[in-house]
């Protein structure tokens, strides 16, 4: 009995050589459409699935792999005698492997010119009913839904005759997994349109997909189990995306701050470093290079940055890298590394070095789960310019001023609220971060800048949300404050200003607020 292969792919990545391998291994090839045209173009022997069945794809192409003689040659079970007995009885040859991928519908309705008929017209029928049935029969049935599959595929029939059962099973797994990925999708897009077909952000129905990246040894603390995913498609400059050079496997706590760090890092277009503690940042700075930007970084809060998070957005080179090499750090993350700053941090094996490609993409959602149900949101990605701004004092900032609020404003969407944030000179002096109390989180940052031996006269102040009361304004004037950014919005916001001109400072609004829970 001859060996068959079913082949019709809209990725048609890889497909040629390893048709032509097939071809050479003695199987039979069935195909359709634009896959057979390639294949024949070149030079690949194969059959169209029309003529094998004897009946003509029809309905522009709906229907063509939908029949018996497909579908039975996929399902029917080898060591079943009555099975087999079925295919001789019809004359049906079996078919051993199944090579389908499927229209590209998330490619599709990502185009802004995407129509409804367009969407509807890449749901793809017949490539999941056959996946599927070659999925389940993956005892008898090999079946590649990804071409990066295709060379271990072929090996193993080089080498033991056929697909082994290990494969088979693996590559069935992938199947489901594409399969439901897809009908997410497809999900997605229609539950998001509303009757007269305009598409809305939030679907009525939605479903995501991750892939289970490693297990862990424990969670946030060492009685919960924890593992991490990924999103099966991870968008460049994401942190899920990295590349671990060197160090112990990364712990639940290590991740979670490491994407604070990174995200707070790649929101600078000078050379930045922020150091993170606990999800907050204890100190950031832009510099000249990557090295003056940490030295700025580590002096807010030296004792807090021990066993910190690290995280810069230029390459590291071998002179910060010695510096860094003087404290005590879990993870550093940045988009390269020099040959010397390898060596530097090759002496520390435990250090976690991780790399993310340098990437403006966000993630299109953020996720917080309640009990029996799922807060979603689209993430804090907006941050107004400077030439947005508001003053509302009598007293103007100066340009200096302004670019510290604007770094100030910055770093406040990354800290914890309540938040208040002292900057001076490109680096923050004081971070008070997740206080009840604004008040509080003012006298904190303060308190925090004391410790570290920095000066706060002549800085400037961020704060997430509006001032309730002046108190918490007075409070970061008798600091040294001189300048002072918030959203405003306060009922309250005239006594504000009128406190911000009887102490003789500068302030404006942004009229966007940066809460962080």
């Amino acid at each position: 009995m001859r060996k068959q292969a079913l082949i019709s792919v809209s990725d048609k990545t890889g497909v040629v050589p390893f048709a032509r391998e097939l071809q050479k291994l003695g199987y039979h090839i069935l195909s359709t459409g634009g896959t057979a045209k390639l294949l024949l173009k070149e030079g690949v022997e194969c059959q169209e699935v029309a003529d094998y069945t004897g009946f003509p794809e029809m309905l522009d192409g709906r229907v063509k792999t939908l029949n018996p003689k497909i579908h039975a040659g996929i399902l029917a079970r080898r060591p079943d005698p009555e099975h087999m007995k079925a295919l001789a009885d019809h004359d049906i040859d079996p078919i051993d492997l199944v090579v389908v991928n499927l229209y590209p519908f998330e490619q599709t309705i990502a185009r802004p010119d995407c129509t409804f008929e367009l969407a509807i017209e890449n749901i793809d029928i017949g490539g999941p009913t056959m996946i599927r049935a070659a999925a389940k029969n993956h005892e008898s049935v090999a079946v590649v839904v990804d071409p990066a599959d295709y060379d271990r595929v072929l090996e193993e029939i080089r080498r033991e005759g056929g697909v082994t059962a290990a494969t088979r099973l693996m590559l069935a797994k992938k199947v489901f997994a594409h399969t439901a990925r897809y009908d997410g999708m497809i999900t997605n897009y229609l539950t998001s349109l509303d009757e007269e077909g305009n598409r809305g952000r939030f679907p009525q129905v939605l479903t995501r997909q991750w892939e289970k990246v490693q297990d862990m040894r424990y969670g946030e603390n060492p009685h919960q189990a924890a593992a991490f995913y990924r999103e099966v498609s991870v968008a460049p400059g994401l942190l899920a995306g990295y590349v671990q050079l060197q160090g112990k496997e990364l712990s639940y706590n290590n991740i979670a701050d490491s994407d604070a760090a990174w995200e707070c890092a790649r929101s600078f277009d000078a050379p930045a470093c922020v150091i993170i503690k606990h999800a907050n940042p204890c100190g950031v700075a832009i510099g000249e290079n990557d090295a003056e930007a940490y030295r700025k970084a580590f002096m807010t809060d030296s004792k807090s940055a021990f066993g910190g998070i690290l995280a810069f957005n230029r390459e590291v080179s071998g002179e910060c890298a010695q510096l860094v090499s003087k404290q005590f750090a879990e993870v550093i993350i940045a988009p390269s590394y020099s040959k010397e700053a390898l060596e530097v941090f090759g002496a520390k094996k435990n250090l976690r070095l991780l790399t993310v490609s340098n990437g403006k993409a966000a993630n299109d959602f953020d996720f917080k789960r309640v009990g029996g149900g799922l807060l979603v949101q689209t993430p804090d990605t907006q941050l107004c310019d400077a030439s947005s701004l508001r003053c509302v004092t009598e007293r103007k900032p100066t340009s200096q001023q302004v670019a510290d609020l604007m770094f100030a404003w910055n770093v406040a969407r990354f800290v914890k609220s309540n938040t208040i944030v002292y900057v001076r000179d490109g680096m923050t002096l004081g971070v008070g971060a997740g206080q009840m109390s604004r008040v509080d989180s003012a006298r904190i940052a303060a308190l925090k800048a004391e410790e570290a031996g920095l000066s706060l006269e002549g800085s400037v102040a961020a704060s997430d949300a509006f001032f309730p009361f002046r108190d918490g304004l007075d409070v970061v004037v008798d600091a040294g404050c001189t300048a002072v950014i918030q959203p405003g919005g306060s009922i309250r916001d005239d006594e504000v200003i009128a406190a911000a001109n009887e102490r003789g400072i500068a302030m404006v609004f942004t009229g966007e607020r940066h809460f962080r829970h």
